[in-house]
């Protein structure tokens, strides 16, 4: 009796073991081509050492020992060499349950720091790259290489890349990755990061990362930000690249920050001293002044006080008699006397008169206009030269 019930306690072993399982099961012998494994089975099976390790060693004792403990693949059961067993195929299972798990983590909407492998990128292929993972093939899409379109993948070859697995199934031995999502979440993360420390009114480095017709992107501390083109120079430019170059660093005022919609609004000028504050300490209410007529307005003149700084003459300090238009009393291009009459620093504007100008009288004395002066390209005489000394 005791010996049928072993029988039988052995028999329920064997029918627990079934094919297409990862098992694990004990080194009892290993010679060069081979090592003999039990797993519980009713005769110890030899596993090839094609089937240990990849790439294929020289010896299967190489890779395991008599008592090693290991996990084998069962191909199949039963024949002349008790069945079909495989390590490498086993290790791959291991893998794939690693890299399913490693989904279901990232998946979890509660999860803050997401799980990555190492795929080192092999080749190019249609569509996107090929890559190994822990001894697995995986392809990684074009679109999901990075955050942007990329026209020439070759450059990663040979690169080992961190990417999420978002596409697993081990029977028809598909992976397929994304490093595009762990950019996406790692800029997302340091967005918030940015947008959290980041007020309005702040002065900050940045380094220009792109320069476009209306303005420049400026990075700052991994958030790019934009400075209008209006807000790149207290003058008047017409690019962006007559002030800034690509890698530049530069000192930015925070104008404006939306953490919604992820915008940054920057200005550079407000970071340096607006010039016309310079040139207007440079007079006084009361100065008698000369200047040169630039622009008429419905409601005056405009009156350049020196180059690149201009006053308004309003209408009724234009002529003492009543006109309808600037017109009627001044043309662009006249050289006309003034007095000033206020400055107001705060809303950058200079009030000057014609009429208090004419008031003070013959023996006043007037500040003259000095024009910018043109200064033309010196000319090129073609000089002979002189013969060399032999």
């Amino acid at each position: 009796m005791e010996d049928m019930g072993a029988l039988l306690e052995e028999s329920g072993d064997i029918q627990n073991i079934r094919e297409h399982e990862v098992v694990e099961g004990t080194v009892v012998q290993v010679k060069r081509e081979e090592a003999y494994v039990d797993i519980g089975y009713k005769q110890e099976i030899a596993i090839p050492k094609k089937e240990l390790a990849n790439p294929e060693p020289e010896s299967a004792e190489d890779v395991v020992k008599v008592g090693d403990k290991i996990r084998v693949y069962i191909q199949s059961l039963g024949g002349e060499n008790g069945g079909v067993l495989s390590k490498i195929k086993a290790d791959a299972e291991v893998v794939w349950d690693d890299l399913r798990a490693i989904k279901a983590h990232n998946e979890d909407p509660e999860v803050e720091d997401l799980q990555t492998v190492d795929a080192r990128i092999n080749n190019v292929v249609k569509g996107g790259l090929t890559a190994t993972v822990n001894g697995l093939r995986g392809f990684i899409p074009a679109s999901q290489m990075d955050l942007h379109f990329v026209k020439d993948l070759s450059g990663y070859i040979g690169q080992t890349v961190k990417a999420l697995p978002i596409e697993i199934d081990s029977h028809k031995r598909r992976l397929v990755l994304s490093r595009r999502q762990l950019l996406e979440r790692e800029r997302e993360i340091k967005q918030q990061e940015v947008f959290s420390k980041l007020h309005e009114g702040d002065i900050i480095k940045g380094t220009v990362k792109r320069i476009l017709d209306y303005g420049a992107f400026i990075d700052v501390g991994g958030v790019d930000g934009l400075a209008h083109i209006s807000d790149l120079s207290w003058e008047r430019i017409t690019k962006a690249t007559d002030v800034l170059q690509v890698g530049q660093e530069v000192d930015v005022y925070v104008k404006n920050v939306d953490p919604e919609a992820h915008r940054i609004s920057l200005s550079i000028k407000q970071t340096q001293r607006d010039p016309w504050l310079d040139k207007a300490e440079q007079f006084k209410e009361g100065d008698l002044l000369e200047g040169k007529i630039v622009k008429l307005a419905s409601f005056g003149a405009f009156m350049e006080i020196e180059p690149g700084f201009d006053g308004l003459i309003p209408m009724g300090e234009l002529s003492d008699r009543r006109i309808d238009n600037a017109s009627d009393a001044v043309a662009v291009g006249d050289i006309v006397k003034v007095k000033v009459l206020r400055i107001d620093m705060k809303r950058k504007r200079i009030s000057l008169s014609i009429n208090r100008a004419r008031r003070e009288g013959a023996n006043a004395k007037f500040r003259p206009y000095q024009p910018k002066v043109e200064v033309a390209p010196a000319e090129v005489k073609e000089v002979e030269s002189a013969p060399a000394e032999e």
